[in-house]
């Protein structure tokens, strides 16, 4: 019985690997096995589940809707014994192994890479990967352990850890101003370069009394990069403290509006999230309590 649920569950992990992957041939490259292999594990799950639950086509492979679902929950369980583990090993020693934080590139860069050094000198133990990624990402799809993650929360499944709050500042450099003026009224805005974000309704609503919605002259799906483009002097936008704090600071960027910004936004809201089943991973505590009394917020 051990043997089949030791068998089980590297048929699983195959399973996994060729969703990850897109393919069987790509999944048995990245773990160096045959494609006959790997095949076979996932023939196996599909004959004792009486199940399809990958679709093959000469040209890529979908999952069914019995594949989804059970894929869904594979991730989950597998999830949840990797740290059941993990707990039970560590324990009685200092936090160990792999963490995978991930970010909005901007926070990333800003708020977490000043203290990788510094953390990883008191956890040495601790293999960490940073990544870095604009709109939502599955936590378990993308083997994350921690996602920091800016605004409104959604998914109930998932502990969050507040943060703290990050306000936000529409601006321009003293260069742009100099050459196009100052905005003194909302109106006026309709006559500048407006610096804004993709497909993104919620990043474009400027918290300005009574709030409004703007149209970007110039759009990017990166505040790092909006950011960058206001530095340069091509037009206003509406950044979190986080990343521009040290630019107001220094004068490299002005604020606008500010007495008549709204005081509440969800965009202010930083919490970092983890899946409840890895609640018990000393990493993550340590990785948290040693980040947020540094960030600058």
């Amino acid at each position: 019985m051990n043997e089949m649920m030791k068998t089980r569950s590297a048929d699983l992990e195959l399973l996994i690997a060729v969703i990850d992957s897109g393919s069987f041939s790509a999944a048995a490259d990245n773990l160096n096995l045959q494609v006959a292999k790997v095949s076979r594990a996932v023939s196996r799950i599909e004959q004792q589940l009486h199940t399809t639950l990958i679709n093959r086509t000469t040209r890529r492979l979908e999952l069914t809707e019995e594949g989804r679902q059970y894929i869904a929950q594979v991730r989950v369980g597998l999830q949840t014994l990797i740290h059941a583990e993990e707990s039970l090993i560590n324990q009685n020693s200092v936090p160990k192994g792999k963490l995978r934080v991930d970010g909005a590139s901007p926070f990333v860069l800003h708020q977490l890479t000043p203290h990788v050094p510094a953390f990883l000198q008191q956890y040495p133990d601790i293999q960490l990967e940073l990544s870095s990624n604009e709109a939502y990402v599955d936590l378990l799809e993308h083997k994350t352990d921690i996602a920091f993650r800016i605004g409104h929360l959604t998914d109930s499944t998932l502990h969050a850890r507040f943060m703290g709050v990050s306000e936000l500042f529409i601006v321009a450099s003293p260069a742009y101003l100099a050459k196009h003026g100052k905005p003194q009224t909302f109106d006026d805005l309709e006559n500048h370069q407006r610096i804004g974000f993709i497909n993104s309704k919620n990043l474009n609503f400027w918290p300005i009394a009574p709030g409004i919605q703007i149209k970007p002259t110039i759009a990017t799906s990166n505040g790092e990069v909006a950011r960058q483009l206001c530095l340069q002097g091509a037009g206003i936008t509406c950044l979190s403290g986080y990343m521009i704090n040290e630019d107001l600071r220094k004068g490299n960027l002005v604020s606008l509006f500010a007495k008549a910004q709204m005081l509440e936004s969800e965009r202010r809201k930083i919490n970092a999230l983890y899946y409840k089943t890895s609640a018990v991973s000393r990493r993550i505590s340590a990785f948290l309590d040693f980040i947020e009394p540094r960030l600058k917020l």
